[in-house]
């Protein structure tokens, strides 16, 4: 017996709240970004990618009907077409790099991988970017059939179409960070098109936000018996790979096992959804991916980059990485009537939203110092951030446990240091936020010095 968690959308007239502190709560941009993503058009672009018959990474790149060639090609054309739309606004490209035989056990012959890319430069930080990917590979059962059909409608059809999605809707405006839109290929073959792309943006000294890898948005019937279609996952690794000696030192003493950048990006995509869509229902997961499996924000990941993986709460392994088939009354496969499109809708509304916000806030505050050992307060300091539209900066603590930032203090953009009185530092940890007139709030930054008076 399914246990059903199917709700209705409310819809409820948001105007902008204000604070004491005059900072703007709610964007109202956000909300007609929201009404803008529709269902229709990502059915069509899921049952146009599941039509190709196959993308397997090894497949025919000749034919303009069949393979992961004519699937690439298409996704570039869509891609081309929607910069038509914002007079050529989107920088459309193929990234394109040889995978020689025997680096994978997942690569029987030299092939070429190749990744689609559009670029929304920023009007003012256009080396600063926030990406969401979606892959363009399929697979069934065996790893290495690239010949029979394997339609990937949700794995991942789906967050291919949700990325096209988000690029159409959030073309329309101008932001001053970029905002890259990316398929990405070889992701069954071992990651390679993460990777490739990750390699680029370290050679290229790319400033990178985020990177929302959406992996499987498009399921809400999971073989545990739940039907949910609000919940979704985001998976985040607690610190990066790469923390210096100094800064698993200081780990130690101050903390913050749980406030790498993967994880407060995690939470910022908490934050905007509760937000603007408080009918959701976001489900941090303190781990780097589904246990022992790995996704496309991984190889960012593993080169400091904060990354996160976007996905159904409730997977149904029937329709995964499975030949077409129907055995003892149970049909196998992953197909396009396994897809909810209009869950498909929302959980792209949640990209489009968190790249959006993070598009239009001020940079995150860097060299954020904290002190107050042995005192009843928390001083904190930290670098200004320059920006026209600066309101100023939110101060963020919550208790040792807690998942999600419970307090904050606003203070004005000509203050760089504070003092919390009364707030002992031994009992909560600390992060800091800039905000802008609209109320567009940075990520917050966590604490990576000690104040020493």
């Amino acid at each position: 017996m399914y246990k059903r968690i199917i709700a209705p959308i409310l819809f409820i007239l948001s105007l902008p709240v204000f604070s004491q502190s005059g900072v703007t709560q709610f964007n109202p941009l956000m909300y007609e970004i929201i009404d803008e993503v529709s269902a229709e058009r990502l059915e069509s672009d899921i049952r146009t990618l599941a039509g190709f018959g196959t993308r397997h990474t090894l497949s025919d790149t000749t034919s303009d009907t069949r393979g992961i060639g004519a699937a690439r090609r298409w996704i570039k054309s869509t891609f081309d077409d929607i910069s038509k739309e914002c007079d050529g606004c989107l920088e459309v490209s193929y990234q394109r790099n040889l995978v020689k035989k025997g680096e994978s056990e997942r690569i029987p012959e030299d092939t070429y991988v190749v990744n689609v890319l559009a670029i929304q430069r920023g009007t003012k930080y256009p080396n600063r970017y926030i990406i969401m990917s979606g892959d363009i590979d399929s697979r069934i059962s065996d790893v290495l059939n690239y010949k029979d059909d394997a339609p990937g409608a949700n794995d991942n059809a789906s967050g291919m179409a949700g990325a096209i999605e988000a690029a159409r809707v959030l073309s329309k405006y101008e932001f001053e960070c970029s905002i890259i839109y990316a398929g990405l290929s070889g992701e069954e073959q071992g990651l390679f098109g993460g990777k490739f792309l990750a390699q680029k943006a370290q050679d290229e000294g790319w400033d990178i936000v985020g990177v929302l890898n959406n992996d499987m948005i498009g399921n809400i019937e999971g073989v545990d018996g739940v039907i949910d279609n609000r919940s979704f996952r985001i998976f985040s690794e607690p610190v990066p790979p790469t923390e210096s000696e100094r800064e698993r030192r200081l780990r130690r003493f101050f903390g913050g096992e749980n406030d790498g950048n993967s994880r407060q990006l995690a939470r910022y995509v908490h934050y905007v959804t509760k937000k603007y869509m408080p009918y959701m229902n976001p489900i941090m997961i303190y781990r780097l991916d589904r246990f022992g499996r790995g996704g496309h924000h991984r190889p960012f990941n593993d080169l400091g980059f904060a990354g996160v993986r976007i996905m159904e709460a409730h997977e149904n392994y029937n329709r995964q990485h499975q030949d077409l088939r129907t055995e003892d009354g149970i049909k196998y496969g992953d197909v396009v009537e396994g897809v909810n499109f209009e869950y498909t809708r929302l959980l792209t509304a949640v990209n489009a939203i968190t790249m959006a916000s993070v598009a239009l806030a001020p940079p995150s505050p860097d060299s954020v110092n904290i002190g107050g050992i042995v005192e009843p307060s928390a001083k904190l300091k930290w670098n200004a951030v320059e920006s026209d539209d600066l309101k100023g900066y939110i101060i963020h603590y919550r208790e040792t446990i807690s998942p999600q930032w419970q307090y904050s203090v606003f203070v004005d953009k000509n203050t760089t240091e504070y003092t919390l009185k009364g707030v002992v530092i031994d009992n909560y940890l600390f992060g800091i936020s800039a905000v802008d007139e609209e109320g567009n709030q940075s990520i917050v930054s966590y604490p990576d010095g000690i104040i020493r008076d």
